[in-house]
């Protein structure tokens, strides 16, 4: 049973192995696209758009208005925001920081 719970790990493992080895924007793009069907992307570019709101302090209402998220997916992604395992708080300060330099925010 161990052998198995390893391999399913290894072959997990290969999906997050392709997306660091994206070398720009646009093969993300490309790769995602040819990953994920049209709502599959729409519903994690709204839940990032949603964490990026969060964690600048807008309230729900307010993020309900803008990005069409329903309450249920703010809640789950404040949660993940303070509860999780800490991905969104490892990339937001370095996707603010970058879209600072790039003079875009």
């Amino acid at each position: 049973m161990a052998m198995a719970k390893a391999g399913k790990k290894e072959r997990s493992d290969l999906l997050y192995k392709a997306v660091l080895s994206l070398k720009d924007l646009e093969e993300c793009k490309k790769f995602f696209s040819d990953l994920c069907t049209v709502s599959e992307l729409r519903a994690m570019e709204q839940r990032f758009e949603v964490a990026l709101l969060l964690s600048d302090g807008m309230i729900y209402n307010d993020i309900l208005e803008r990005t069409g998220a329903s309450s249920a997916t703010i809640s789950r992604v404040n949660r993940s925001l303070h509860y999780g395992a800490d991905g969104y708080q490892e990339v937001l300060p370095r996707l603010k920081a970058q879209l600072k330099a790039d003079g875009e925010l």
